[in-house]
């Protein structure tokens, strides 16, 4: 088993007149050659977006997209008629495909002036070539504290909330009263992320937007200190396998 602790202030970042964005792996004009993946997850960026802007619309093709909104709401239009507003709570995927067009804006008249926070992780689809799609549920009444909730996955063996077209890979989510406590999935891959607040994990404590990358992983305890929300992708498969 290996394991490594990326924290928050470690991240690149990328700061525009509206966005702030934060990239656990290489993306954009920050390159890492050491750092451009994790099992099959290739993206995950947290994103602080101004009311009133956002990503207009751009392309995307064979790539399975999933956006997590901690605060505010997301306004997604893509190309193939589907439109949608995300907002806590809500899993979404959108599956790239042969190819996609879509925007992402903090316009949506109900959030008002308020900026969306939002974590959007990309992971590789077992298949190249397959239809565009997209998929979104409220599953905010099954997140009660202290339950490991299966937010997206292709695995036969996790119903979860949403599907997504990789087999091996299966993203949940938590949220933790101070105290309460969860088991990670075993698994070759996990990346586990703080969204907020701070959580214990054998022994090492991990605050608001740290990272848990580890191989050959699970059984260990997150236990709450604070009221804490974690994201972790469990993974079988690697790129190019």
């Amino acid at each position: 088993m290996t394991r490594s602790i990326l924290r928050s202030a470690e991240r690149a970042r990328t700061t525009t007149d509206w966005l702030e964005s934060a990239h656990s792996f290489s993306f954009g004009d920050n390159y890492d050659p050491a750092n451009t993946h994790h099992g099959v997850l290739l993206v995950q960026n947290e994103d602080v977006i101004r009311p009133g802007q956002g990503f207009d619309t751009h392309p995307h093709a064979d790539t399975e997209i999933i956006t997590w909104v901690l605060s505010g709401s997301l306004v997604h239009q893509d190309s193939e008629g589907h439109s949608g507003v995300i907002y806590p709570g809500l899993a979404q995927r959108m599956s790239a495909g042969t190819g996609i067009r879509h925007s992402e804006r903090n316009d949506d008249a109900e959030s008002g002036d308020r900026p969306v926070h939002l974590i959007q992780m990309w992971v590789m689809p077992d298949e190249y070539g397959i239809d565009p799609g997209y998929e979104q549920l409220d599953i905010a009444g099954e997140l009660q504290p202290g339950r490991l909730v299966a937010v997206a996955s292709g695995s036969p063996r996790h119903d979860s909330a949403i599907r997504i077209a990789n087999r091996g890979a299966t993203l949940s989510a938590a949220r933790l009263a101070p105290g309460q406590q969860i088991v990670v999935p075993t698994s070759r891959f996990t990346h586990l992320f703080v969204t907020g607040g701070e959580i214990e994990v054998d022994g090492e404590r991990l605050g608001g937007s740290d990272a848990l990358r580890a191989d050959d992983f699970g059984g260990s305890t997150v236990r709450a200190i604070t009221d804490a929300e974690v994201l972790v992708w469990s993974m079988d498969t690697r790129l190019g396998e």
